[in-house]
């Protein structure tokens, strides 16, 4: 199989017709990463307009100068909005854009940040000719959602996937290089597909492990919990609301990457088992050998 992965940069931004310093930024979800977006933004674009359900979520972003417009239904976007920007759970992504032609009339670049990438590329690739959609998702974030957590730094050094559609322009793609410059993050080019297996195995794998670990784990051992437990299961403390549709949109893959790590573990617990420790002293030496390729 051959897997290709693009660096940028991979357009001409001269010739884009782009220009971050002077485009109206819509962001739709103003949560960790929406807000964070938002923040890692701010002065780096000619406005900045905020869509978001939660009053109270409007009002910090509006207190705390986050954002220079807020509102809670995109159809108040204004029309001079050059880019939208889908910053939402995955299932309300998918929801926004079957919207999206309803709400917005005028010609307008449309990215998400969504977890998962083939279901919402293949919404988007309906979309109506005005729109100029391109899939992103960047790879970091914390088990604490909401604007109240977000960092102005969240996406730095960080890598930001983009999986453009056929349709994607090189307007749409320098736009999303600006931004992905401006956030100080790393950007990368990867098939929606491609990009679905390998999440499912670095990303939605380790929550279902970390939330596995919590379930097993007898409250009475509560006042013997260490670094190691605690780094282990922290994913566990991340909204199921957010998690569900990421793991509906990658059913397949998930299941895929669960069924491999069974098998690693029905291996170790034959070994142990069978008090063959030669056997598991090769394969734990084995996983810490893959950990140290995995963090180089």
């Amino acid at each position: 199989m051959v897997i290709t992965i693009y660096q940028l940069p991979f357009t001409n931004m001269d010739d884009s017709n782009f220009t971050l310093a002077t485009s109206k930024i819509a962001i739709i979800g103003l949560g960790l990463m929406g807000g964070s977006l938002a923040l890692g933004l701010r002065g780096k674009c000619a406005a900045l307009y905020g869509i978001d359900p939660d009053p109270a979520t409007r009002e910090l972003a509006l207190s705390q100068h986050i954002v220079d417009y807020a509102e809670s239904d995109p159809a108040k976007l204004p029309p001079e909005v050059d880019m939208v920007i889908l910053a939402a759970p995955v299932p309300s992504i998918i929801a926004i854009i079957n919207q999206l032609p309803f709400t917005i009339s005028h010609p307008c670049i449309v990215m998400d940040m969504g977890s998962t990438k083939k279901l919402i590329v293949e919404s988007m690739s309906r979309l109506p000719e005005r729109f100029d959609p391109i899939g992103g998702h960047p790879i970091c974030g914390k088990e604490k959602l909401s604007l109240a957590n977000a960092e102005r730094t969240l996406y730095y050094a960080a890598p930001f996937l983009l999986t453009p559609l056929e349709r994607t322009s090189p307007r749409a793609l320098s736009a999303a290089q600006q931004i992905i410059e401006a956030l100080g993050a790393k950007g990368k080019i990867l098939d929606p597909a491609d990009h679905d297996r390998f999440l499912a195995a670095t990303s939605h794998l380790p929550f279902l492990i970390s939330s596995a670990l919590a379930l097993a784990t007898p409250p009475e051992v509560t006042p013997f919990v260490g670094p190691g437990f605690k780094s282990t299961s922290r994913l566990a403390g991340t909204s199921a609301s957010m998690m569900l549709g990421v793991l509906q949109s990658n059913r397949e893959n998930v299941l895929n990457a669960i069924h491999a790590m069974q098998t690693q573990l029905a291996e170790i617990e034959s070994a142990l088992a069978a008090e063959d420790f030669a056997e598991l002293e090769a394969l734990l030496n084995e996983a810490r050998k893959k950990y140290q390729s995995f963090m180089q």
